[in-house]
């Protein structure tokens, strides 16, 4: 786990939910204002100025000694004299680079300015949530400095305006009563807030408090006169003249949100009342909700994932395999990406399901085993155990003997997390999601039907048929659009800027994958996100590079410096970005812009296998770009062997996500090298 922060009260810093010792007053100052400075370099002499008013001989060593100890503590296990990760040293200064979820005020931001964007359903708990991070004033201990007093106002204010923005969202949902109190409370510490005011009065109105109403907005009128010397603006006076005359657009939204909202809340309260606190119904009923939370959002997502677990805990110590069984099983919530975004509750899950296939015996529970074994193939995405792929096939065809549509459309997401045991299996993948849409469509399985089209969309777009590719894009926007499944958009938003970047257009590509990515913050799919635009930016860079030196004078293939060389030059990257897992396949590249040519052949040679994921044949091109460059012969020998499988594919596109252009290219280029009697042949 990384290490997270908090600044929305006093400075903290902790690691797997344990608080780290972050010793005095001045290490947190450093800290703070590394924060402060959003992963952008602090120059020395800045926070010398910043950490003392008058800076005593040897501030800089001291700054430096504080760093020091910040770092033994943000990375006890670091190996001595390796360059740090997250606290690093940049130029003149230092830099704080932790992954974009890791600092509360930013996932406050995140959460908030989602939420805007959402309906309101969506909207609300996000809101909560986002506000629910605040333990006191942002940076609380530091509310004289002057590099935190901007922060500390910019931060107040927008909590300031989600406490409105959530009272607007209760009213849309015909929560009034809610808004009250909490409204109640925001005024008695900020009385000048006018829309505050108003978002109360209406609260009060709409619980037939028409007097009580009133008589708030006579309060308003008179701490608006006391401490600022004005009038009410116009909404206020408008919403008076309005609750007085009893206007019709006042009253509660009559609609389907506020219908539906009021129906949620009555039907929980009776169940909770009619079924027993320790009925096994409870569970299921709960593992029912957890499955739809998951495809709502976000929040949903991870919400989902939080409770998965303990529900199956749960299950397990009742005792009854089956109970177990239907209680895994029910979380049949479509998967597209190839990395889980939690490996050890993966493991936690997939020892789970085997412990329970293990008690279950006979013909009885065949589709209780169906289940197990699809969560068993799902859960083992990646892995090059052959367990996945042995369980996906025993899942496909228990579900196809039993003729069960559900059951089948389960199984099939297992055996598309399966496909990827060697390059070049687009083709199966697009039988997968061609079978899944017609099943989907045929039996009303929307969500399965949305991963169908997903599928698709991946591999015709490895096999360069965009037009089939647009389509399915558009048939997945349409479903996500109509049932409301935002976190869909995400993958076809990417795939809009894959199609740029195949386009040969990579200005615009860059800027839409910069806006893909920002969508990725908050959706709760870190193992999508992690990595994923410093990757996608490396990967435009070095095809860009590529298809430049194939009609740019004089050039002798990528990263060419020497002379009469007029190339684009080497691939400069960020290592100090979040790689998340491909960062092996980055470090080549940035001791390659370095000069470090050595280097970079050494780590070529220490990379790992690539996962056996929608990613496998991106990093064996980025492999082979390095060992034609480096000229090392063994790596493009085994990056050869690798690739032939997908030489009619395009290298990464099967992602729906990146792109390194056409892999006959890149083959063309490894023949040509190993054919050269010394030294590679650079790439076209």
């Amino acid at each position: 786990m990384g290490v997270a922060f908090g600044v929305l009260g006093p400075t903290v810093a902790e690691s797997d939910g344990r608080a780290l010792a972050l010793k005095g007053p001045r290490h947190r100052a450093v800290l703070a204002r590394l924060v402060v400075a959003r992963r952008r370099v602090v120059p020395v002499t800045h926070l010398v100025d910043d950490l003392w008013t008058d800076p005593p001989p040897g501030a800089v060593g001291a700054v430096q000694t504080f760093v020091a100890a910040l770092r033994r503590v943000l990375e006890p296990d670091r190996p001595p004299r390796t360059p740090a990760r997250l606290l690093v040293t940049d130029g003149p200064g230092y830099a704080l680079r932790p992954e974009r979820d890791a600092v509360d005020a930013w996932r406050f931001e995140t959460a908030v300015g989602g939420a805007a964007r959402l309906p309101a359903t969506e909207a609300l708990p996000r809101l909560e949530e986002a506000l629910s991070l605040w333990r006191g004033p942002a940076y609380a201990e530091f509310e004289e400095e002057d590099w935190a007093r901007g922060e500390r106002s910019r931060l107040a204010e927008l909590r300031l305006q989600a406490v409105e923005q959530r009272a607007r969202t209760q009213l849309a949902l015909g929560l009034a009563a809610e808004v009250v109190p909490d409204l109640d409370v925001h005024l008695a510490a900020h009385p000048w807030r006018e829309d505050a005011w108003r978002l109360l009065a209406l609260a009060l109105y709409r619980q037939d408090r028409q007097g009580d109403a009133l008589g708030v907005l006579r309060r308003a009128r008179a701490v608006l006169a006391d401490q600022l010397g004005v009038d009410p603006g116009p909404r206020l006076r408008r919403l008076e003249a309005d609750i007085l005359a009893q206007e019709p657009g006042l009253d509660p939204p009559a609609g389907p949100t506020a219908t539906a909202a009021r129906l949620w809340t009555r039907t929980a309260a009776a169940y909770d009342r009619t079924v027993a606190a320790g009925a096994r119904a409870r569970l299921e009923t709960t593992v029912s909700l957890i499955r739809n939370l998951a495809v709502t959002g976000g929040g949903g997502l991870a919400a989902a994932g939080q409770h998965r677990m303990e529900a199956i805990a749960a299950a397990e110590e009742f005792g009854d395999p089956d109970l177990t069984a239907r209680v895994i099983g029910a979380y049949d919530v479509p998967a597209i990406w190839t990395r889980s975004d939690d490996p050890e509750l993966a493991r936690r899950i997939v020892e789970a399901a085997e412990r329970a296939l293990t008690a279950l015996a006979g013909d009885a529970h065949e589709a209780s085993r169906c289940r197990l074994l699809a969560t068993i193939a799902l859960e083992t995405r990646g892995s090059r155990a052959p367990r996945g792929p042995q369980a996906a096939r025993e899942a496909e065809e228990i579900a196809r003997r039993l003729d069960d549509p559900a059951l089948l459309a389960f199984a099939l997401n297992g055996a598309f997390m399966q496909s990827f045991t060697r390059a070049g299996l687009a083709p199966r993948r697009d039988e997968i999601g061609a079978e899944l849409v017609e099943l989907a469509a045929r039996h009303g399985l929307v969500t399965y039907e949305v991963l169908g089209h997903l599928i698709r969309l991946q591999a015709r777009g490895a096999l360069a048929d965009f037009a089939a590719a647009d389509r399915h894009a558009a048939a997945v926007d349409r479903l996500a659009e109509r049932h409301e499944l935002p976190l869909a958009g995400v993958f076809t938003q990417w795939y809009r800027a894959l199609r740029l970047a195949a386009s040969g257009q990579p200005a615009g590509a860059e800027s839409a994958y910069r806006d893909a990515a920002a969508r990725l913050d908050g959706a709760g799919m870190p193992g999508l996100g992690r990595g994923l635009l410093p990757l996608a930016l490396l990967c435009l860079r070095v095809e860009h590079r590529r298809t430049w030196s194939d009609i740019g004078p004089g050039s002798t293939g990528p990263g060419s410096t020497g002379p009469g060389s007029t190339g684009p030059g080497p691939v400069e990257i960020d290592l100090g970005a979040d790689w998340g897992p491909y960062r092996p396949w980055a470090a080549p590249f940035a001791l390659l812009a370095s000069g470090r040519r050595a280097e970079a052949r050494a780590a070529l040679r220490a990379l790992p296998e690539p996962p056996r994921d929608l990613m496998y044949e991106a990093c064996c091109c980025l492999e082979a770009v390095v060992a034609l460059e480096v000229g090392d012969r063994d790596v493009l020998e085994r990056a050869r062997t690798r690739l032939l499988p997908a030489a009619e594919e395009l290298a990464g596109a099967g992602s729906g996500l990146i792109t390194l252009g056409p892999v006959e290219d890149h083959l063309a280029d490894i023949t040509t090298a190993l054919r050269a009697p010394t030294s590679p042949v650079p790439p076209r």
